[in-house]
């Protein structure tokens, strides 16, 4: 039998560079770029990467706002066999530390915005800090000021394979420490190759930024139809439908909080015509949801994924079948096995599972066991095998698609002056899964507000882990032996009443 083409990430640029260098690749508002220029300025970045040291393996950092510029250093990190590594803009000084601490990168590269306190951190963690720039100004200094200068010929990194680390996505662990899942290739790949059988290419908006695992999944699914992404600067209705008109958009992958938004919004005012799938995942999706989708964006199909960072698509839910089993997520993804522990724990088993937790054995230890990934989710199966989710096993709160340690948001809210005692906990929500819910005793004589907290947490907290609920209550109840807060009785407890402060 001969040697197989390896499935490497970089490929992709290079054969749709190949096929189609003069249609669109990305675009955010007025700024596009082609599949010829997208491949183009990822050699430069690529062999500029390379002139500074970096090889097959470090870790590359990008610290910005979603903008076109990431593109060319997601292809060129990939081309050269690095390992791409996006920070979440949204982070604060302490939780871009902790991470930072976790991935030890070789390069931190960072935005204008963040570029003094990158530097600062850098040096903290003697590494380097270099500008992004702007990819069509290149400026001195900065990464694209280097790129501008290098060859544009195309790379290709001699002993990368499959296997090869691509990306790290970090998420949060149960304890609040980032926790950076490892993607291979042959993974990255496997989750977003869409058949041989398309017969058009994919033109899809994506709502999520450039540090979440699904932006870059919804971008690379569409280039490997030879398609384009759209991005946004916000998740906002008007700025997603304005997306979709712009580019004649046929897919559009919203989480049900966001798909909300657009439903409250005037849709009429936008050309959504061109539509054909309407996607969606992440948390509970309402049948209501389903039926309004239906009927504000008729001859359209809408789907339901269940997956994670860790697992990619675990199950999907066609359109045939998102009236007919309302509440479930669907059968098995195609290529994947589900199995239930005796606690009703989900787990998964495919090809697409990451590699494990960066540097963090007891982690992956505990995630991957004998070839199944344990998600922490509990849910049951109906008689013809659709799985419906039921709850956490964990005490990770899941809201909106991120994933939120309760510990990490106590620490942040414990000294404002108004608390004496606080438990965190996750509180059911139609629109993103479940809530941040704060419950506090407050300190003697003092009064508290929503609104104080999440002022409290302002540069200490992403805007996703802030509290959306505060309850006020006389004591936390506690386990008699150990005195250990009980969260799962105080979510039972809040969830059967109205919010008292929300």
């Amino acid at each position: 039998m001969g040697a197989t083409t390896p499935l490497l990430i970089g490929e992709i640029f290079r054969r749709n560079a190949a096929i189609v260098p003069h249609q669109l690749a990305a675009s955010m508002g007025s700024q596009q770029l082609t599949h010829g220029a997208l491949d183009q300025a990822g050699n430069r970045i690529a062999w500029a990467l390379q002139s500074l040291g970096i090889a097959r393996g470090d870790r590359v950092v990008c610290w910005a706002e979603t903008s076109l510029d990431v593109l060319p250093v997601f292809v060129g990190t990939a081309k050269l066999g690095a390992v791409f590594a996006p920070l979440s803009a949204r982070l604060g000084e302490d939780e871009a530390r902790a991470v930072l601490h976790t991935a030890r990168p070789s390069l931190l590269l960072a935005d204008a915005e963040r570029g003094e306190l990158a530097s600062l951190l850098a040096k903290e963690n003697r590494t380097r800090a270099l500008g992004l720039g702007r990819l069509q100004e290149g400026e001195p200094g900065t990464l694209f000021g280097l790129a501008r200068a290098a060859s544009s010929t195309s790379f290709s990194a001699p002993d990368l394979g499959e296997a090869d680390p691509h990306v790290i996505f970090f998420t949060s662990g149960s304890t609040g420490r980032p926790k950076g899942v490892v993607l291979s290739h042959r993974a990255s790949y496997l989750r977003t190759f869409q058949g041989v059988f398309r017969d058009e290419p994919e033109r899809s908006v994506c709502m999520f930024p450039l540090f979440h695992m699904a932006a870059f999944t919804l971008a690379l699914s569409a280039w490997q139809t030879r398609g384009e992404i759209a991005l946004v600067a916000s998740a906002s209705a008007e700025a997603i439908l304005e997306a979709v008109q712009r580019r004649r958009a046929n897919r559009l992958y919203c989480i049900p909080a966001v798909w909300h938004r657009i439903l409250e919004a005037d849709t009429q005012r936008f050309d959504t015509a061109s539509l054909r799938e309407l996607d969606t995942g992440t948390s509970a999706t309402p049948i209501e949801l389903i039926r309004s989708l239906k009927e504000r964006f008729p001859g359209t199909r809408t789907r339901i994924y269940y997956g994670s960072t860790e697992a990619g698509s675990a199950t999907s839910l066609w359109d045939a079948d998102v009236l007919r089993k309302p509440g479930s997520v669907g059968p098995p993804a195609p290529g994947v096995d589900l199995k239930l522990t005796a606690a009703g724990e989900i787990c998964v088993r495919s090809a697409y599972l990451m590699d494990g937790y960066f540097d963090d054995p007891e982690a992956t230890a505990a995630a991957l066991r004998d070839g199944w990934f344990h998600t922490g989710d509990v849910g049951a199966f109906d008689p013809d095998g659709y799985l419906s989710i039921e709850g956490r096993l964990k005490e990770l709160i899941r809201s909106g698609g991120e994933s939120i340690a309760p510990s990490e948001v106590e620490a942040a809210l414990r000294d404002h002056p108004a608390i004496a005692e606080i438990a965190v906990i996750g509180l059911p929500d139609p629109q993103w899964g479940e809530i941040v819910c704060a419950v506090v005793v407050p300190a003697a004589g003092a009064s508290l507000e929503l609104g104080d907290l999440q002022k409290h947490c302002a540069g200490r907290l992403a805007g996703f882990k802030k509290p959306r609920r505060l309850e006020l209550v006389g004591a936390l109840p506690r386990t008699p032996a150990t005195g250990q807060v009980q969260r799962a009785l105080l979510a039972v407890q809040l969830g059967a009443r109205p919010a008292g402060r929300s």
